[in-house]
């Protein structure tokens, strides 16, 4: 049997896993009676933990208190923790950093120094690449829009499109997505009756928050198969369609997220929608999938851009080599 000051640890480390708990799992846990399991809940409520005891199943939950209690975490757990909190404090969402930090210098202090040395060792031993400043997200904003999607509830917010156009939206939230550097909302447009994907960065919300609204299904099954469609297809002012002649399942670990959607056709080919800046930026990406394939549309200049990019290979390979 542990000791009881190790007992309480063990069960506080329990309970804080989000369950509910009957005293004979507990006291099987522990290895003691379910009578001193109700001895040790009593310590621990004597402590300030909101231990709950279940109606009608004779077991317990830990309730939000008003204060946060200690927490327990393993070696893994508290490396994970550390790692995100790091992360968090150069992200995209103001009004988190000076929390983050605050957050990170006290789990820090605590920290067994095996442990200090791992985080350290691997903050020293990593930089970031493509660290190019996207745009900052509040993280009031990112809150109130999460809580519309829990509550599903109607979102009313401001709206600066990229041409600078303010408008006022109605929606019915679906998902917040994380792509990239950007954060994106998706939603149901009440006032155009269709499906919309807008950009938090540009998003002031209203409140209070509007009736709440039965959950539609997004287009392509869900927010982030659309927001990719989205971005794929719509935003873009040179766009294409090639027919790839492999099987969707084969080619959609090559598309990555945001270049281009798969659609499939039969069990020998697929259709790829793509979008770019230019013209030759598609030829990049299209010939990038390395399959072959047929232009099915494009705009225009866009096959005499396959010739070129085809001649020019062709000419490498042609040329006397020396030495």
């Amino acid at each position: 049997m542990l000791e009881t000051p190790v007992r309480l640890l063990k069960l506080l480390s329990l309970l804080q896993m989000h369950r509910d708990w009957s005293g004979a799992e507990l006291a099987y846990r522990l290895e003691v009676t379910t009578r001193t399991v109700r001895r040790d809940v009593e310590r621990l409520r004597e402590l300030g933990y909101p231990v709950l005891a279940l109606r009608g199943t004779a077991g317990y939950r830990l309730g939000a208190g008003a204060a946060l209690p200690p927490l327990l975490l393993d070696d893994e757990e508290a490396v994970a923790v550390t790692v995100g909190l790091r992360t968090a404090a150069g992200g995209s969402i103001t009004g988190i950093e000076e929390t983050s930090l605050r957050a990170l210098a006290k789990l820090e202090q605590v920290l067994p120094s095996r442990l200090r040395h791992r985080v350290n060792t691997l903050h020293t031993a990593t930089v970031r690449a493509g660290t190019a400043p996207g745009p900052r997200v509040a993280a009031d904003t990112l809150m109130a829009i999460a809580d519309a999607c829990r509550r599903q509830e109607r979102l009313r917010f401001d709206y600066t499109s990229l041409r600078g156009a303010a408008t006022v939206r109605s929606v019915e939230p679906h998902r917040l997505v994380n792509f990239g550097r950007h954060w994106y909302l998706v939603a149901f447009d009440i006032d155009r009756a269709d499906w919309r994907t807008f950009r938090v960065d540009r998003l002031v919300p209203r409140s209070p928050t509007g009736p709440r609204f039965t959950p539609r299904q997004p287009p392509h099954g869900d927010a982030v198969s659309y927001l990719a469609h989205q971005l794929s297809t719509r935003t873009w002012p040179c766009q294409a369609i090639v027919t790839l002649h492999e099987p969707a399942e084969t080619v959609t670990d090559r598309v990555w997220p945001g270049m281009g959607v798969v659609e499939a056709v039969d069990e020998h080919s697929c259709l790829l929608h793509v979008g770019a800046d230019t013209v030759s930026a598609l030829v990049w990406m299209i010939t990038s999938v390395d399959l072959d394939f047929t232009l099915v549309s494009g705009p225009p200049g866009l096959a005499d851009a396959f010739r070129a990019q085809a001649d020019r290979c062709l000419r490498a390979i042609r040329r006397p080599q020396t030495g």
